[in-house]
């Protein structure tokens, strides 16, 4: 049993649900008329991200899982990151965007747009729940932003503690028992 708890909700459901639907309309706004949208889960973090918005969009979509690691089982960032899993389709020509669970060193996320972008897509935009802008390292780009929040862990929403909390409905600080 983990000594930590979710202590004080950040978002609730419902805040989280409201912005969803709002981002949804600014991809589908960014990629009018019959273009297909390519949607590129980071797993594991962004699967209830993805698959509400992927729920509120109107447009042709498809979408892929590409899996990295920076924390192992501590709460800060390793600063390396690694590639887990790749892609099961080519983006070559594609309208892709990256949906994200958080932002916090960008480390990650800068990781992953090199090695899209050298996929030659036709567009890549980035789409993240949560950012941490006090604790960027690098400049990165992130052209839907969720929500910007303070250097706080956080957990639920499919973001975890050693695997745990991911099932919460909303997001929480992290605190011990």
């Amino acid at each position: 049993m983990s000594p930590f708890i979710a202590s004080t909700i950040l978002l609730t459901a419902e805040d989280i649900q409201r912005r969803i639907v709002e981002l949804a309309r600014e991809i589908e706004r960014d990629h009018p008329g019959d273009v297909e949208i390519h949607l590129v889960c980071v797993l594991k973090g962004g699967f209830m991200f993805l698959a509400d918005l992927i729920r509120r969009m109107q447009a042709r979509l498809t979408i892929d899982f590409i899996a990295t690691s920076s924390y192992a089982k501590g709460t800060t960032s390793s600063g390396e990151v690694r590639l887990l899993k790749d892609l099961d389709t080519a983006l070559e020509g594609r309208h892709v965007v990256i949906v994200e669970d958080i932002v916090d060193t960008g480390l990650t996320l800068m990781y992953l747009q090199d090695i899209l972008r050298a996929r030659a897509p036709r567009t890549l935009r980035t789409a993240c729940l949560l950012s941490k802008p006090e604790r960027r390292q690098v400049d990165v780009m992130i052209d839907y932003i969720g929500f910007t929040i303070e250097d706080k862990f956080v957990v639920g929403y499919g973001l975890d503690f050693d695997q745990q909390f991911r099932n919460l409905p909303y997001i929480a600080i992290l605190g011990e028992s």
